[in-house]
């Protein structure tokens, strides 16, 4: 691959789009210690923002309006899960519960990993743990 003046890394960031971002964002902060590194309001109150946890980046914005249908159920998220690594993963998970997540599993160790599962206030799921080694 042929490096330019202004290459760019190559990576994968997950876009988490939610009914209420700015209340998202508040949760990921004290669940996750989550820090925003990128801000854009719209005009019309729409809110994108990447947050980082540790440095480990995903992006994170509000629905638009003509998707707020009262009758679509927004996440059915069981075939999507976020997992995020971290040295202590039973602080966190407790930090997350504190901030209003619920509890799918506690974290336990099994199959070479010390990880616990949870679905936070937005519907979707988040596997908090790292490798035993």
């Amino acid at each position: 691959m042929k490096q330019t003046q202004h290459s760019v890394k190559t990576s994968i960031a997950p876009w988490l789009t939610v009914q209420n971002g700015a209340q998202a964002e508040d949760f990921y902060k004290a669940a996750f210690g989550a820090i925003e590194t990128y801000r854009l309001e719209t005009p019309d109150g729409g809110l994108v923002v990447r947050l980082s946890v540790d440095g480990s980046e995903f992006w994170l914005s509000s629905g638009s309006s003509e998707q707020e249908d009262p009758d679509v159920q927004w996440l059915v998220c069981d075939n999507i899960r976020m997992i995020l690594t971290v040295s202590n993963p039973d602080v966190l998970f407790r930090n997350a519960l504190a901030a209003g997540a619920s509890e799918v599993f506690p974290i336990g160790e099994e199959h070479g990993w010390r990880l616990g599962r949870l679905v936070d206030p937005f519907g979707l799921h988040w596997e908090i743990g790292h490798p035993i080694s």
